[in-house]
Protein backbone atom coordinates (compact mmCIF):
# COMPACT_ATOMS: atom_id res chain seq x y z
CA UNK A 1 0.00 0.00 0.00
CA UNK A 2 1.25 3.12 -0.91
CA UNK A 3 2.11 6.16 1.31
CA UNK A 4 -0.98 8.28 0.25
CA UNK A 5 -3.08 5.29 0.22
CA UNK A 6 -2.28 4.68 3.72
CA UNK A 7 -3.16 8.34 4.54
CA UNK A 8 -6.57 8.09 2.53
CA UNK A 9 -7.34 5.12 4.82
CA UNK A 10 -6.11 6.81 8.29
CA UNK A 11 -8.41 9.81 7.76
CA UNK A 12 -11.00 7.98 6.39
CA UNK A 13 -10.86 6.42 9.78
CA UNK A 14 -10.64 9.82 11.32
CA UNK A 15 -14.23 10.91 10.05
CA UNK A 16 -15.44 7.28 10.59
CA UNK A 17 -14.85 7.51 14.20
CA UNK A 18 -15.83 11.10 14.76
CA UNK A 19 -19.34 10.35 12.83
CA UNK A 20 -20.03 7.39 15.26
CA UNK A 21 -19.24 9.10 18.38
CA UNK A 22 -21.28 12.47 17.43
CA UNK A 23 -23.95 9.79 16.32
CA UNK A 24 -23.26 8.68 19.96
CA UNK A 25 -23.64 11.81 21.37
CA UNK A 26 -26.12 13.16 19.47
CA UNK A 27 -28.56 10.11 18.62
CA UNK A 28 -29.74 9.51 14.94
CA UNK A 29 -30.80 12.67 15.15
CA UNK A 30 -29.40 13.64 11.65
CA UNK A 31 -31.43 10.83 9.78
CA UNK A 32 -33.80 10.84 12.07
CA UNK A 33 -34.36 14.24 12.61
CA UNK A 34 -36.40 15.33 15.88
CA UNK A 35 -38.62 18.24 14.19
CA UNK A 36 -39.02 20.22 17.09
CA UNK A 37 -37.60 23.40 15.90
CA UNK A 38 -36.99 22.15 12.55
CA UNK A 39 -39.40 20.70 9.97
CA UNK A 40 -37.32 19.07 7.24
CA UNK A 41 -36.95 15.79 6.37
CA UNK A 42 -33.18 14.26 7.01
CA UNK A 43 -31.97 15.65 3.58
CA UNK A 44 -32.97 18.64 4.11
CA UNK A 45 -31.51 19.54 7.49
CA UNK A 46 -28.23 17.83 6.49
CA UNK A 47 -27.74 20.35 3.70
CA UNK A 48 -28.66 22.97 6.41
CA UNK A 49 -25.91 21.72 8.40
CA UNK A 50 -23.71 21.98 5.05
CA UNK A 51 -24.86 25.52 4.61
CA UNK A 52 -23.90 26.65 8.19
CA UNK A 53 -20.83 25.45 8.24
CA UNK A 54 -19.92 26.97 5.12
CA UNK A 55 -21.15 30.12 5.99
CA UNK A 56 -18.80 29.64 9.11
CA UNK A 57 -15.61 28.99 6.94
CA UNK A 58 -16.32 31.39 4.72
CA UNK A 59 -16.96 34.22 7.76
CA UNK A 60 -14.70 33.25 10.34
CA UNK A 61 -11.39 31.64 10.31
CA UNK A 62 -11.87 29.32 7.52
CA UNK A 63 -11.20 25.66 7.79
CA UNK A 64 -9.42 25.78 10.72
CA UNK A 65 -11.77 28.26 13.01
CA UNK A 66 -13.60 27.38 16.26
CA UNK A 67 -11.05 25.00 17.01
CA UNK A 68 -12.97 22.37 15.02
CA UNK A 69 -11.82 19.97 11.92
CA UNK A 70 -14.26 21.75 9.44
CA UNK A 71 -12.79 19.57 6.44
CA UNK A 72 -13.91 16.08 8.90
CA UNK A 73 -17.25 18.40 9.48
CA UNK A 74 -18.23 18.59 5.60
CA UNK A 75 -16.76 14.97 4.70
CA UNK A 76 -19.10 13.37 7.52
CA UNK A 77 -22.12 15.66 6.73
CA UNK A 78 -21.71 14.80 3.27
CA UNK A 79 -21.74 10.70 4.27
CA UNK A 80 -24.74 11.48 6.17
CA UNK A 81 -26.41 12.82 3.17
CA UNK A 82 -25.31 10.15 0.70
CA UNK A 83 -27.07 7.68 3.60
CA UNK A 84 -30.00 9.99 3.55
CA UNK A 85 -30.26 10.65 -0.33
CA UNK A 86 -30.01 5.99 -0.31
CA UNK A 87 -32.90 5.98 2.14
CA UNK A 88 -34.64 8.31 0.57
CA UNK A 89 -34.78 6.11 -2.84
CA UNK A 90 -35.69 3.09 -0.97
CA UNK A 91 -39.12 2.08 -0.02
CA UNK A 92 -39.83 4.03 3.39
CA UNK A 93 -42.37 1.15 4.33
CA UNK A 94 -41.09 -1.45 6.73
CA UNK A 95 -41.66 -5.16 6.12
CA UNK A 96 -44.52 -5.48 8.74
CA UNK A 97 -45.99 -2.12 7.50
CA UNK A 98 -46.13 -4.06 3.92
CA UNK A 99 -47.86 -7.11 4.91
CA UNK A 100 -50.66 -5.00 7.33
CA UNK A 101 -51.84 -3.02 4.10
CA UNK A 102 -51.61 -6.03 1.49
CA UNK A 103 -53.71 -7.83 4.39
CA UNK A 104 -55.93 -5.25 4.29
CA UNK A 105 -55.98 -4.71 0.65
CA UNK A 106 -57.08 -8.76 0.47
CA UNK A 107 -59.49 -8.19 2.79
CA UNK A 108 -61.42 -5.32 1.39
CA UNK A 109 -61.42 -7.21 -2.41
CA UNK A 110 -63.19 -10.04 -0.40
CA UNK A 111 -65.55 -7.78 1.04
CA UNK A 112 -66.11 -6.18 -2.25
CA UNK A 113 -66.04 -9.42 -3.99
CA UNK A 114 -68.56 -10.77 -1.48
CA UNK A 115 -70.99 -7.42 -2.02
CA UNK A 116 -71.08 -8.20 -5.63
CA UNK A 117 -72.04 -11.31 -5.58
CA UNK A 118 -74.81 -11.15 -3.14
Amino acid sequence: MSSTQEKIRKLGQEVIDLLIEKNESYGDSALNPANVFASGNAVDNICCRIDDKLMRIKNTEGFEGFGEDNIKDLIGYLILLRIALQEEEEPHLKEWQVEILEDNYYQNMTFKNDSINS
